[in-house]
């Protein structure tokens, strides 16, 4: 296994990584930001009216985003695992 292969799959692990993170963290920021807008115009300084809007948009997108984020992790691991005997000899 060569240096470049190491950057390389820990690249691409980083890529997946941000790939499969993405619509859930999209999500939370855009009821956050949704959230902080209404709070400040109302004045409102609730702890808790950010994290639970926040978690329902997190499962939201979960359950928006699931077959979608199976598939990419699937397509990654098999590819993985197609390299695993060019890795070795």
């Amino acid at each position: 296994m060569t240096p470049e292969m190491v950057v390389d799959i820990g690249k691409r692990a980083l890529e997946m990584t941000l790939l499969l993170g993405a619509p859930m963290l999209l999500f939370s920021l855009v009821v956050g930001v949704g959230i902080s807008i209404v709070q400040a115009t109302t004045q409102i300084n609730e702890i808790t009216l950010t994290f639970v809007p926040k978690i329902f948009a997190v499962f939201l997108a979960l359950a928006l985003f699931m077959p979608w984020m199976l598939r990419m992790l699937v397509a990654y691991v098999t590819e993985l695992f197609a390299m695993i005997p060019g890795m070795v000899g």
